[in-house]
């Protein structure tokens, strides 16, 4: 039932030693860092100034500007000949964010994600499709090392060509498979039209889905299609990747493992604490990473730690579903709106197909929330007046959910853009227009 029945079952007050112990550890490692060094130093700071796991607050936060600032190794704590890998975002928008792994951070990271799958119901008798982009991403080389530590025969596909990857699951008789949630959206259209059903014409039982905010909605609807179960995974580039979080097969939360990662549920506004059960911005410490330790990171990623204790018996919190990010709200005539909570609404209707997206323009003056929603296949048979119906109701759904009245268009299933990584939900074009 477990991959590591001690450590995943560890009493909390066990755990909270456990946790103190490698604090203390982390604090010194980083301070060997230019950044944490001099910062520490400036502040009086050190290992020493935590006594207790809730000290940690006495410390400053981490965050992506930082990060930034001290590119490329700013914020390394051991010498560039001990490093073994780095990982790094796209930089699209600025330096990237780089994260240097040594040896044992690498087999550290292999092993969470031995066990966040083991966790999810996947075994060494599975056959574990990857789609996923490898390379500086974490995806594929996080879950490829992951796969094989567990002992599954693996298959790394990489993304996109969508007839390929049905050509190696009818092969090799996948069972299980990582994708990000758009992508098998997209995937089972594909199916479709080469006139296959998942459910009859594959081996599959098991999907590992995340990389990208989607609702609960969203989940099902997955399921529904492919006839399998659906296990969200949370991770992140500066935390290592996949393997912070995982569902277990109770489906209630994923556990976060608190042997290996600090929580901290924070008010995004005020920085200060909030109790268990309230959404907040998530905050994480690495604990056993050795190349380059992170301490307090803001995620800017929102959710909450589920109060209660797990059916599985692991005794590491459970996190509720990442439900945006701090940084990803917008504001429309004066409210403030989260692409989640449309994609909430719209998966509630039968009608309304995968894809959806939000653009942000203004019209005459105006600040005004235009989106476009796929219908289903076949769904439309050429009476206008089920349009408009259907229309309306879309309006006053997310008129009711966010307290603003969007302009809903209706389109063709398959008509929004693609991208081949995570997808797009909000397009701004406001800031184009003001510049």
């Amino acid at each position: 039932m477990y991959w590591e029945n001690e450590l995943e079952t560890l009493k909390r007050n066990d755990l909270e030693k456990l946790q103190f112990k490698r604090l203390k550890s982390t604090i010194q490692s980083a301070m060997n860092s230019p950044y944490y060094g001099n910062l520490y130093k400036q502040m009086g700071l050190s290992a020493d100034s935590v006594r207790s796991v809730s000290d940690i607050q006495k410390l400053p936060f981490t965050t992506k500007q930082n990060l930034r600032e001290n590119f490329p190794y700013g914020f390394l704590g051991l010498p560039t000949k001990e490093l073994i890998r780095l990982h790094s975002t796209s930089g699209t928008t600025g330096n990237p964010t780089v994260i240097f792994h040594n040896r044992h951070d690498i087999d550290s990271w292999a092993n969470l994600m031995a066990r966040s799958l083991f966790c999810a119901g996947v075994r060494d008798t599975d056959v574990f499709q990857n789609i996923c982009g490898y390379g500086l991403f974490t995806g594929g080389l996080g879950f490829q090392y992951g796969v094989e530590r567990l002992g599954c025969l693996s298959i790394p596909a990489g993304a996109g060509n969508s007839p390929r990857q049905i050509k190696l699951m009818q092969d090799y008789g996948t069972t299980a498979i990582h994708a990000i949630p758009s992508y098998l959206n997209r995937l089972y259209e594909v199916f479709l039209e080469e006139g296959l059903d998942p459910r009859k014409d594959t081996k599959l039982h098991t999907f590992v889905i995340g990389a990208e905010p989607h609702t609960e909605g969203q989940r099902r609807r997955i399921e529904e299609m492919y006839g399998v179960k659906a296990y969200n995974s949370f991770g992140l580039t500066e935390m290592n990747g996949p393997g912070v979080a995982f569902e277990c097969t109770c489906q209630n939360g994923l556990h976060i493992w608190e042997d290996a990662y600090l929580v901290e549920i924070i008010n995004p506004e005020t920085l200060e604490p909030i109790t268990d059960g309230e959404v907040g911005e998530l905050v994480l410490t690495t604990l056993d990473r050795q190349a380059m330790p992170l301490i307090r990171y803001r995620t800017r990623d929102l959710t909450r730690i589920l109060p209660g204790t797990c059916a599985c018996g692991r005794t590491h919190v459970r996190l509720d579903r990442i439900t945006g990010r701090s940084d990803d709200m917008f504001i429309v005539k004066g409210c403030n709106i989260f692409p989640m909570q449309i994609e909430g609404v719209l998966m509630k209707v039968p009608e309304v197909g995968a894809d959806y997206l939000i653009t942000l323009k203004t019209i005459d003056g105006n600040d005004e929330m235009i989106i476009e929603v796929e219908v289903k296949k076949d769904w439309f048979n050429g009476d206008i007046s089920r349009l408009d119906k259907l229309t309306k109701q879309l309006t006053a759904l997310i008129r009711d959910e966010v307290l603003v009245k969007p302009i809903i268009r209706l389109v063709e299933p398959n008509s929004l853009p693609k991208p081949e990584g995570k997808a797009v939900r909000v397009k701004e074009l406001r800031i184009a227009l003001n510049s």
